[in-house]
């Protein structure tokens, strides 16, 4: 009978890359650990895991093993855990949910009174996404995330839709797109700020523009949408932003549909699957999606509302 013991240490083996660190996480001395290295190899007959330079880099066979490895460690540990039910007037957790730009300032409050209303022992602790590495849902050092699924995430995530966003043109109170119809040209006449975190100064806008023949000239660039918005309410530039993710953020500001082909932008809610199971994870994905759900009915700045 295979030994499912092996099986976790394969698993941890692979997601560290490294015989000390996964000693140090299955709380084994080295010894023990390079003892198991050697059965896996034997057990596998591959090395898995080979020295290059001070480091160890996993084989072609351990990176076609190791989302097949971590899903089966998964399901074993829900089939053994126990049934729980869930009482949310005693529990006492917290729960770091890692977000996209302005998920905070816009769903947060809804969310909080939501979960101190149900389940008052809670906290949430939100984390800036600061990129798209899927490492910190992996090692769990976050529990839930939101953004765009892109071809980085994690194929072993779990990914549910929660609200299709679009950008629009935001400015200051009395610049000239204030008043007036927005045409494609009057548009792209402006100064704009683009929103880049990798400091790019091209994106979908500019490829939908030169479709049209036109170009807009972008005279700054920044790595956020608030950084946009506080510098557009200050001075006669154009930022276009998340419609959805930045209402709170333009209050007092004038904002307007893009005058521009562009496609909507899905916003979804990741997590592993090692937390599926969970009763109370499984609770705030529920208390997410409903508070997304319901500010997602209200409606947005002139022309056809963003789909759910």
């Amino acid at each position: 009978m295979p030994d499912l013991n092996l099986l976790v240490t394969l698993d941890v083996l692979l997601a560290e890359g490294s015989v000390a660190r996964a000693a140090q996480r299955l709380r084994l001395s080295p010894s023990a650990m390079s003892r198991a290295l050697t059965r896996l190899r034997e057990t596998t007959g591959d090395p898995l895991l080979v020295r290059a330079g001070r480091g160890l880099v996993p084989t072609p066979r351990a990176l076609e093993l190791r989302a097949q490895v971590s899903r089966l460690v998964q399901e074993v540990e829900a089939v053994l855990r126990p049934a729980e039910k869930l009482d949310l007037e005693r529990l006492q957790r917290t729960f770091t949910l890692r977000t996209s730009e302005g998920f905070a300032e816009n769903f947060g409050p809804e969310l909080i009174a939501r979960v101190a209303a149900e389940a008052p022992g809670v906290r949430l602790c939100f984390v800036p996404k600061s990129d798209k590495d899927s490492a910190p849902l992996r090692d769990a050092s976050v529990d839930l995330e939101t953004g765009v699924v892109s071809p980085t995430t994690a194929p072993e995530l779990r990914v549910q839709a929660l609200f299709r966003d679009r950008l629009i043109g935001v400015v200051r109170i009395g610049h000239a797109l204030s008043q007036g119809e927005i045409t494609p040209e009057r548009y792209a006449a402006g100064r704009h700020l683009c929103v880049s975190r990798r400091g790019l100064d091209r994106g979908p806008i500019d490829d939908a523009l030169q479709t049209l023949g036109l170009e807009r000239a972008v005279v700054t660039i920044v790595s956020g949408f608030a950084t946009a918005l506080a510098l557009a309410r200050a001075c006669d530039l154009i930022a276009s932003v998340p419609e959805r993710h930045t209402g709170s953020l333009r209050t007092g500001m004038h904002s307007f549909p893009l005058p521009i082909a562009l496609p909507e932008i899905t916003v979804s809610l990741h997590w592993h699957p090692r937390m599926d199971a969970d009763p109370a994870h499984r609770w705030l994905r529920g208390c997410v999606r409903e508070v997304c759900a319901e500010l997602r009915a209200s409606p947005p700045i002139g022309g056809k509302p963003a789909a759910g």
